[in-house]
């Protein structure tokens, strides 16, 4: 998986960094910071959960396959 986002759409909710600490943060704006392009398998459903979670749908997730 690999994690693109779309900083110019976030609208700094927080809730990526709710439902996946270990992959986002937010910058001084509360702007999302991915910590983890290429999260682990482990981290895999936070950051799925984190993407639905975003109000502005700006977590966008890339399979492997791609």
């Amino acid at each position: 998986m690999k994690i693109n986002v779309v900083k110019h759409r976030c609208i700094g909710a927080g809730a990526c960094v709710f439902a996946a600490p270990e992959a986002f943060a937010q910058d001084e704006q509360g702007i999302v910071r991915v910590l983890h392009v290429h999260p682990p398998a482990e981290m895999q459903d936070a950051v799925r959960a984190a993407a639905d979670a975003c109000p502005a749908a700006v977590i966008e997730l890339e399979s492997d396959d791609d």
